[in-house]
């Protein structure tokens, strides 16, 4: 292993691979005049499938593993129901209570982050100005 390989760190090798893969779907979604907020979505799933099959493989083979705070950080970003469904499919990262407790603050904090947003569209703040009020409705 070379020397710059061996002081760089597994969790920005493998945060920097999942911006790779989300970044080919965000121009993959701008290419075919998509939203690239969907094609960042769909990114940040395919990059949490791809970071839990790498994982499982690599536990079983005693490698590089992809550090559990990458895992949560794709989770959190955008990639937990493909988390989830990687979890089921590869049977991997299911019995770690730490992990699975972490992961399922990330699924709540994001159900109540998307309720907030819905609820305030269709109940904007009275202190908002009224073109900033209708635009949200």
């Amino acid at each position: 292993m070379s020397g710059a390989a061996q002081r760089s760190s597994p969790s920005a090798l493998f945060a920097l691979l999942a911006l790779i893969i989300v970044g080919a779907a965000v121009a993959l979604a701008l290419h075919w005049s998509m939203s690239p907020l969907l094609g960042s979505l769909v990114g940040m799933n395919l990059a949490s499938i791809a970071l839990y099959g790498y994982d499982k493989q690599a536990a079983a083979k005693n490698q590089l593993r992809v550090p559990e705070k990458v895992l949560h950080l794709v989770a959190l970003l955008g990639g937990s129901p493909a988390a989830l469904l990687s979890q089921q499919l590869f049977r991997h990262k299911t019995v770690k209570p730490s992990f699975r407790i972490s992961f399922w603050l990330i699924v709540v904090v994001q159900i109540a982050v998307v309720a907030g947003v819905l609820w305030w569209q269709h109940h904007p703040p009275s202190w908002l100005p009224e073109a900033l009020r209708s635009s949200l409705r």
